[in-house]
């Protein structure tokens, strides 16, 4: 799942503190809920070990010992399965609730335009960028190639209804197809410019283009 390869980082407050959770630690509290939720039980340390493939006993008490420290589970020392979660409060909840996420609303042309068709999908994509207004488009077509952009690339896109010459934009033609291009105005016409050799700008009255964002990043999936 392309959520988990993400490095998404984790923040939440304790005792009017921040303190932050690292990726492994998160690993390890939803390895513990899992566990309860499949069992009905909370596993064993050697359990946890051989499950999450820790190296030994004394790492799954390193973290399990900083995951109390920060409220997230309490220890019972009488019992041989000792480890309870704790409901996280505040800042915990927020941060151990599902990853930020930016909507995949579509495919968009590297080549011919296509027509752009929203999708329900979600990409999480927090250590990237948390503003609001930024989307994400995957690449088909190879008209983008001379600049590293190519089909099955994920491209991060910021709305904004202008650009400046040479800004890689989405642009929508005719209000009907998008294509992903450099964008140059020249007069009352614009110049959507493809970086492939092989290819030639689209050419079009300036009225036909609709500029729906410029290009803030790619992600590339191997």
């Amino acid at each position: 799942m392309c959520q988990s390869a993400l490095d998404i980082r984790l923040f939440f407050a304790h005792t009017c503190a921040t303190m932050a959770l690292t990726r492994r630690q998160r690993e390890l509290y939803d390895f513990i809920a899992d566990f309860v939720r499949d069992h009905g039980y909370s596993p064993s340390f050697e359990e946890i070990r051989e499950g999450m493939g820790l190296s030994s006993l004394a790492t799954v008490h390193k973290h399990v010992s900083n995951l109390e420290k920060k409220g997230l589970l309490k220890r019972g020392y009488n019992r041989s399965r000792s480890i309870d979660l704790l409901p996280p409060k505040g800042k915990v909840r927020q941060s151990l609730a599902a990853p930020f996420q930016l909507p995949l609303v579509g495919r968009i042309a590297a080549g011919r335009p296509i027509e752009s068709v929203e999708n329900p999908e979600t990409i999480s994509l927090s250590d990237f960028t948390r503003s609001k207004d930024v989307f994400v488009l995957e690449v088909r077509g190879d008209s983008m190639q001379d600049e590293h952009i190519v089909e099955g690339d994920y491209i991060l896109v910021e709305k904004t209804r202008v650009a400046v010459n040479g800004e890689l934009v989405v642009a929508l033609v005719d209000g009907t197809e998008s294509t992903l291009k450099r964008i140059y105005k020249e007069g009352d016409r614009v110049r959507l410019q493809p970086s492939n050799a092989a290819m030639q700008p689209i050419v079009v009255p300036a009225a036909a283009v609709d500029i729906q964002g410029r290009v803030i990043g790619v992600l590339r999936k191997y």
